[in-house]
């Protein structure tokens, strides 16, 4: 396991998390997943990301030498915390990374006295559904999530590959 600061992301990382999210996205692109978003998606990712980080909802995962490695970024839908995206760099995966910055947000969700976390991700995918189910999540049925869930379901089928394996999953958060 990497030895990682994990702090809260400012404004300034505007640029950091797109770097990380693009250097992520290649291992979507090796599982056959095409990747490539329409404008309109970029825009909105990058206005979403600021969005989140002016309201101090983004932690940063920093290597000793402050070299950013990975990103959580919440959000709060149906009032409930939920985590917009985890993405770690390609070379510092499979190191503990993600599952630090999971545990910080899970964190903040207890300081918040929150009942749950909530996440949207692929289920085909070898690295989400299973690392999330080994963390304590669950998948929930679309019929039992809340509309602004539902919704952001809807928008990611609109624009990612592969709609219809994205599922919503949560965990109970104690």
């Amino acid at each position: 396991m990497t030895t990682i600061e994990v702090r809260a992301g400012t404004v300034d990382d505007l640029d950091t998390l797109s770097e990380i999210d693009g250097d992520a996205a290649e291992l979507f692109v090796a599982a056959g997943l095409d990747v490539d978003l329409p404008g309109e998606f970029s825009i909105a990712e990058r206005n979403r990301w600021l969005r989140l980080l002016s309201a101090g909802l983004t932690l940063i995962a920093m290597d000793r030498e402050g070299h950013p490695l990975g990103f959580a970024a919440g959000n709060v839908l149906d009032g409930q915390p939920y985590l917009e995206q985890l993405s770690v760099r390609r070379d510092s995966m499979r190191q503990g990374i993600g599952r630090s910055l999971l545990e910080a947000t899970e964190r903040r969700v207890r300081k918040m006295h929150a009942s749950a976390l909530w996440l949207t991700t692929y289920r085909h995918l070898s690295w989400n559904k299973p690392f999330y189910e080994r963390v304590g999540y669950g998948v929930v049925p679309e019929a039992e999530c809340g509309p602004q869930i539902r919704q952001t379901l809807a928008y990611e089928r609109r624009f990612l590959p592969r709609p219809e394996e994205r599922i919503a999953m949560r965990k109970v958060i104690r």
